[in-house]
């Protein structure tokens, strides 16, 4: 891969992650506390960008694969999101507030399997090439959310309007990206539109046990992504969105030791390790409270990067490999369908619930309190029944899967 190509891919992914850091993590805070809106409410709220997630593979990715650029489609996607959030920023009702996220969520999401498909057809060898790259989006991610942080801005609207103006940058870079026309060719039919070519993979039973992993491990991940920055705030930590900011340091060297990870333990062992992380760092947010032993909320923040890295970036790769050259947006699709769509839409709602179930009243100033230890149990019992099924159904082979197009 020349350097200019190289370069230009790393400001795309630096470009996306800034856009998407900068109201992700913090969306719960503003909705808590700025738009007074219930556990309900934030868990409808998450729950939007895993609706967006479940149609971008059918109506977005496919088209990538078939009919335009990927690059053109990412543009304007990024283009019209930027559009959506002018409206989004001057509402604050939380149930308008619903519908305007999923109208942005619906613009964003399916840019992820279309970066990744943009960055991965330059590469001859994504599991060398592709953790360099993608790495400026997790350094993309440290960066805004420590301006954020800094000036205490996580639940202001500012945070959405910090994504506004990047979105309409990036939209108009994403032009200027390497070409990547659609590779499908030959009759199209009806399933193949909507991509039921890529569903050719689950031939291979330790691809659809993966798959089903990846929908039940979203469960515990979107409590983190919903909860954590609450949690944090309400256990005493300060300036918790800098501190939070070490998940993405962690995820930055656990990114770079993919390579090295993946030709040493292959796939298998990473994604249990990934998930040995995860029902670590639950307990850890549970039981952790900054007064007595704030060590375990740092440990439970810096286990990010084994969490992230070495199950959805490994699954990435892993999918990559799986998928033949006709179907590797599909593919990628696909795996944003079980990660981001079905398992991330499941756990919002649930955790929207969960906070509800373990929220009392302060009998005198009518102020909410959680009992965070229950709350995080859960997840964390999910993650060890993840971790079982894996171990025993999961078979590490090496056979690619391509579909007859």
């Amino acid at each position: 891969m020349r350097i200019s190509i190289r370069i230009q891919l790393m400001v795309m992914m630096f470009l996306q992650f800034f856009t998407w850091g900068a109201w992700y993590g913090q969306m719960s805070k503003y909705l808590l506390t700025g738009l007074k809106a219930s556990g309900d409410h934030v868990g409808n709220a998450y729950a939007t960008f895993s609706i967006a997630s479940i149609i971008a593979p059918f109506f977005i990715g496919m088209i990538a694969d078939r009919f335009f650029a990927a690059q053109k489609v990412m543009g304007i996607l990024s283009l019209m999101g930027s559009a959506v959030l002018f409206f989004l920023i001057q509402t604050t009702d939380p149930n308008e507030f619903f519908w305007y996220i999923l109208a942005y969520t619906l613009c964003f999401a399916p840019t992820l399997a279309l970066s990744s498909s943009i960055a991965m057809n330059q590469m001859e060898t994504p599991e060398k090439e592709f953790p360099g790259i993608r790495v400026l989006g997790t350094i993309a991610w440290i960066v805004v959310t420590n301006i954020i942080g800094f000036y205490g801005l996580g639940d202001q609207v500012i945070i959405f309007k910090i994504s506004m103006v990047s979105s309409f940058i990036w939209g108009i870079y994403s032009f200027f990206l390497p070409n990547t026309p659609p590779k499908a060719t030959g009759k199209v039919s009806i399933s193949q539109i909507l991509g039921l070519d890529a569903l050719v993979l689950f031939k291979d039973r330790s691809f659809l046990i993966f798959f089903i992993s990846s929908v039940l491990i979203c469960i515990p991940l979107s409590f983190y992504y919903a909860m954590a920055n609450p949690s944090l705030t309400e256990s005493h930590m300060t300036n918790v969105e800098n501190k939070m900011s070490l998940g993405q340091f962690s995820e930055v060297i656990f990114m770079l030791l993919i390579p090295l990870a993946y030709s040493r333990l292959g796939v298998k062992k990473m994604l249990i390790i990934g998930l040995l992380a995860w029902i670590t760092r639950f307990v850890c947010f549970g039981y952790g409270d900054a007064n007595t032993t704030e060590w375990m909320l740092y440990l439970a923040i810096i286990l990010h990067g084994v969490c992230y890295d070495f199950f959805f970036v490994t699954g990435q790769i892993y999918t990559d490999n799986k998928a033949g050259a006709k179907i590797k947006n599909s593919a990628q699709g696909l795996i944003t369908l079980a990660t981001y769509g079905i398992g991330m839409g499941i756990g919002s709602k649930i955790s929207g619930l969960v906070l509800d179930k373990y929220t009392t009243l302060d009998p005198v100033t009518q102020a909410s309190i959680h009992n965070w230890t229950s709350i995080w149990m859960v997840p964390a019992g999910i993650a060890i029944v993840v971790l079982f099924l894996f171990i025993i159904f999961f078979n590490d082979r090496k056979k690619a899967v391509t579909a007859e197009i």
